[in-house]
């Protein structure tokens, strides 16, 4: 069983910046897989950002070039750095984990809003 805890989220600004922070109970290096969805209201989970045990990262077209995500192996964590915020940015982030290339763990949710 893995937990995540997230960290980071808050109120800011359209044109501002936050952190997301992700730490795992398990070591990372049992992760595939890992990173943020995101969830607004009254829309489906989407992806955001995720990255590989290999740190290979993908990104929502909506959030190239503004968000980074990155993964620290001795801290079992990952981040998302967010620039340049939207209001269309605002939603619940989850973090997400896979491991063993089986089992999918979900964060509780971190709000995220984006005042314009």
């Amino acid at each position: 069983q893995v937990q995540l805890v997230e960290s980071g989220g808050g109120l800011v600004q359209a044109g501002g910046s936050l952190r997301l922070s992700c730490a795992a109970s398990v070591s990372i290096l049992s992760i595939n897989v890992m990173g943020w969805y995101r969830q607004a209201p009254g829309k489906q989970r989407e992806l955001v950002a995720v990255i590989t045990s290999g740190g290979s990262p993908n990104y929502a077209d909506s959030v190239k070039g503004r968000f980074t995500i990155s993964r620290d192996n001795a801290k079992s964590s990952v981040y998302l750095q967010m620039n340049s915020l939207k209001p269309e940015d605002t939603a619940v982030y989850y973090c997400y984990a896979v491991q063993f290339a089986t089992t999918v763990y979900w964060g509780q949710g971190t709000q995220v809003t984006v005042s314009s």
